[in-house]
């Protein structure tokens, strides 16, 4: 990683945040949406990180309250962040991340905490670890590993964005 990233995945009462530094040092936690949206609003260093947030997408299926409500918490994390010199949030949907950690829409969880797995192993024990002697994903859980899978995909992006800007001949 060459940028200080803060990746969230939200959920209807709680969500996961990601937060990994320039070293690579990573650590996730999952927060009640409250404690979540007032820390993104008191955080200092704003100008010297990315936030990355899961947006929700239309797959054609109903949906029920629960979505509703995650989209409401989407914004209000994006406005939390937001200030005047601060640009909102990047958004990524689900299947983008799916499609640059495993290169298939079919991915499913399981998929894609593999591919972070041998992204910061190779093998488990590396990646996570044990008690003993933890990796960097040591304790990660449930949506801990979204958070991380947006936060390597939106970590991708830019590089790939800079390469090309810096093929156009641009700043980069």
């Amino acid at each position: 990683m060459k940028r200080r990233i803060i990746a969230i995945d939200p959920g209807t009462d709680r969500s996961a945040v990601v937060t990994i530094d320039i070293d690579g040092e990573v650590h996730g936690q999952i927060l009640d949406n409250f404690v979540l949206e007032s820390w993104l609003e008191d955080f200092h260093h704003k100008k010297d990180w990315c936030c990355a947030v899961e947006m929700i997408a239309c797959y054609g299926q109903r949906v029920g309250r629960e979505v509703f409500e995650t989209c409401v918490w989407i914004g209000k994390f994006m406005s939390a962040w937001q200030t005047r010199t601060i640009a909102e949030p990047a958004r990524l949907v689900r299947r983008d991340v799916k499609m640059e950690l495993c290169a298939t829409n079919r991915a499913n969880d399981a998929d894609i905490r593999a591919a972070l797995i041998d992204l910061y192993g190779p093998g488990k024990l590396k990646a996570v670890g044990l008690k003993a002697s933890p990796g960097p994903l040591y304790g990660f859980k449930k949506d801990m590993w979204a958070a991380l899978a947006v936060a390597v995909t939106f970590d991708r992006m830019l590089d790939r964005t800079a390469i090309h800007v810096k093929k156009l001949g641009g700043i980069g």
